[in-house]
């Protein structure tokens, strides 16, 4: 049995300010794209997802061989780009501003600074951070589906039906 270096982890990312970036499906597809590139360059397994308007929650691994912070800036840094372009191309620079911090690295910052990542150690701790996530879409402040599964920008469905339609999903009894 191979021993395991990294806990499986919740991991969420938050849109600088809590701007909703991600309302579009087409913003939507670029951490799509981007989880499919992790998984299949091999420095993740992604167990459970959901993308929300303003944040994104994961339920992963980052394999052996790779680096916790290596892996979730790397994520985080080809997102934000992706989504810039998106946004200056379709809405133009004046669009920019609300993002616009300065800094000496980068003029625009599209993710808050540390991101929440909690190892699962615990089985019951694992569940709840589970049917959190999958369950977000369905809170009534957001009121993006009824059901889990309904919301097509969530591994729910993939738990509900077996279907793995995005093509990156590795089922938690895998991971």
């Amino acid at each position: 049995m191979k021993l395991e270096h990294h806990h499986v982890q919740f991991f969420t990312a938050v849109c600088y300010d809590w701007i909703c970036l991600l309302e579009t499906d087409e913003s939507k597809e670029i951490i799509i794209e981007a989880l499919q590139y992790q998984v299949r360059a091999g420095h993740v397994k992604v167990a459970a997802f959901v993308i929300m308007p303003n944040h994104l929650h994961l339920i992963w691994r980052i394999q052996n061989t790779y680096n916790l912070e290596d892996v979730q800036r790397d994520f985080l840094k080809f997102t934000a780009k992706r989504l810039l372009k998106v946004i200056r191309d379709k809405k133009g620079e004046q669009e920019l501003e609300q993002l616009f911090v300065g800094l000496k690295d980068r003029r625009f910052q599209v993710w808050k600074r540390n991101s929440l990542s909690v190892d699962l150690i615990h089985d019951w701790f694992f569940r709840q951070k589970f049917d959190y996530l999958h369950n977000n879409p369905c809170q009534p402040h957001w009121q993006l589906a009824s059901l889990p599964e309904d919301y097509k920008y969530s591994s729910a469905c993939f738990y509900e039906t077996g279907v793995n339609e995005f093509g990156f999903l590795t089922h938690y009894d895998e991971i």
